[in-house]
């Protein structure tokens, strides 16, 4: 029996701007629809949620740093 391990699913940003907040950590886990990274653009706070529920695998932003619509934030496993 082949055991395969889950796809890993991206979390990116929405919208050019900055890492305001990175609200989990590594190992933790999140379900559909929870807030994983904040990101600030033109003033406004703006959430970036999980797509699906899993554990956070890793995180490759950190706070203040700028990003691009697109960008990959963190990865879900």
């Amino acid at each position: 029996m082949v055991s395969r391990m889950p796809t890993p699913t991206n979390v990116c940003a929405h919208i050019t701007g900055t890492v305001w907040k990175i609200e989990v950590k590594v190992g933790d886990t999140v379900s559909e629809g929870q807030t994983c990274v904040i990101l600030e653009s033109m003033k406004m706070e703006m959430p970036v949620e999980a797509p699906a529920a899993g554990k956070v695998a890793t995180i490759v932003c950190a706070e203040a740093q700028a990003v691009n619509e697109g960008d990959v934030l963190l990865t879900l496993a």
